[in-house]
């Protein structure tokens, strides 16, 4: 028997968390699939050290996974699909849990994930980490191998993990879009994921973010196409340029180093978080950083907004704070604080607006400051990195999964992609199951 534990991530958009149970008559083994964070819980942003908080207050706030279910359940192995904070930023409080059990992800999503256990102050994480690559079958158990299958999403290195049981596959696809021009040059696996849809799929587990979108989600080209057609033409006429992104999304990154290139521009990355993702990239060679810098320490930011603000022409800043996050570097310019912002600077919007109350708001907070200070904004040139309803059932028809069981979104987006399902000959109750946090799927 194959059993889904749907852990969290099933009622909203964040911590995610899943497992994968089977048993045959014998002791159950468990793979467990991505530790996340629901990060608009704890009123913070990529600059902060979530790890500093403590597990307990962390669960309380409903920020982290309640992982119970899985107690006393034989885990053999914990995996990560990609690096993003969704999906790794609750290692630190419960890796732990699972003593000596071994952690494996592709090589970029690792080193992030080590950079969070490195900042984590109250729990000793011990859990040996393995960078696994594309299509490597790990066999962590007697029943249960893993895979891990490329995909596209907006980090490096995102992959479906393949969980391989005696009754046949099941696929967690993370995050993911079929990008098929993507600038970095990275591809989904499509002729593995046909093998795999011959090999005999037992159960899909996808993200359900937008799959009420009737389309197929953009290339990340399209929005590499938006940021030129705006910065280099002669209508820009600006002094002073500031983008904004998530700090993980590096194709985007790489493009703004491209485009500052082209303009005679220092591209300048100004946060912790974005000199973090920035540096682990570079390690592995995911991104090029000619001609340009990153600060991440307090001194050194004011030291370069100072440098910035004299010459205004010369440089293209990065900074974060795209969704009005409290002590970002935007909502601090926008308050008053590190640099003097106003009708000479453009800041340009290259990220979407989470959807969730809490990040709704504080954008339009940070937008109505921006606007007092005469500040010209540029918003929306930007592609989602999460799969529409074109790419899913594109998803499901190479498949040809024998149970779907929706994830990683609000009951109504777990809904949408039920519907979806129905429409290509699924039925739910039979072999599509819509579910909760904290509840378990069984598969016969």
């Amino acid at each position: 028997m194959i059993k889904i534990y749907t852990i969290s991530g099933y009622e909203e958009v964040g911590k995610n968390m899943t497992a994968v149970g089977y048993s045959n008559g014998g002791r159950e083994e468990v793979v467990i699939i991505d530790m996340g964070i629901r990060l608009d819980r704890v009123l913070i942003h990529e600059d902060v050290n979530i790890q500093q908080f403590p597990a307990k207050e962390l669960q309380k706030l409903g920020a982290i996974p309640d992982d119970s279910i899985l107690r006393n359940k034989k885990v053999v192995a914990i995996t990560f699909t990609h690096g993003h904070l969704d999906h790794i930023g609750a290692i630190g409080k419960l890796a732990p849990h699972y003593p000596d059990v071994p952690i494996y992800g592709t090589p970029y999503t690792i080193k992030l994930a080590k950079s969070e256990v490195k900042s984590e102050q109250y729990f000793e994480v011990k859990n040996p980490m393995y960078e696994t690559g594309f299509g490597e079958i790990v066999q962590v158990s007697e029943n249960l191998a893993i895979e891990f299958v490329q995909i596209t999403h907006s980090i490096p290195q995102a992959a479906m993990v393949v969980v391989h049981t005696p009754e046949g596959a099941v696929v967690h696809t993370g995050d993911f879009k079929f990008d098929n021009n993507n600038p970095l040059g990275e591809k989904p696996d499509y002729k593995r994921l046909k093998e795999l849809g011959k090999e005999g799929v037992k159960v899909l587990i996808p993200e359900s973010t937008r799959v009420s979108e009737p389309t197929k989600t953009p290339s990340e080209a399209v929005a590499q196409m938006l940021l030129e057609d705006f910065f280099l033409y002669e209508g820009v006429e600006a002094d002073g340029l500031i983008a904004t992104t998530f700090a993980s999304h590096i194709p985007r990154l790489q493009e703004l180093i491209w485009i500052a290139n082209k303009m005679g521009r220092q591209a300048v990355f100004v946060g912790r978080s974005l000199a973090k993702y920035t540096g682990i990239a570079k390690q592995l060679g995911l991104i090029r950083m000619k001609g340009a810098r990153a600060v991440r320490s307090p001194n050194a930011i004011r030291k370069v907004l100072a440098e910035v603000s004299g010459a205004r022409e010369n440089y293209l800043l990065v900074v974060t704070g795209h969704q009005g996050e409290p002590g970002a570097v935007l909502t601090r310019m926008a308050n008053g604080e590190l640099y003097d912002i106003g009708k000479r600077d453009t800041v340009v919007f290259s990220a979407g607006t989470i959807p969730n109350p809490l990040n709704k708001a504080q954008r339009y907070v940070l937008e109505t400051k921006l606007k007092m200070k005469n500040v010209r904004m540029i918003k929306d040139l930007h592609v989602s990195g999460h799969a529409s309803r074109e790419d899913h059932r594109y998803l499901i028809r190479m498949l040809n999964p024998e149970n779907i069981v929706p994830a990683h979104g609000e009951f109504r987006m777990l809904t949408h992609y039920a519907e979806l399902a129905e429409e290509e000959g699924y039925l739910i109750g039979r072999d599509v199951f819509v579910s909760r946090n904290g509840y378990l799927v069984e598969i016969r």
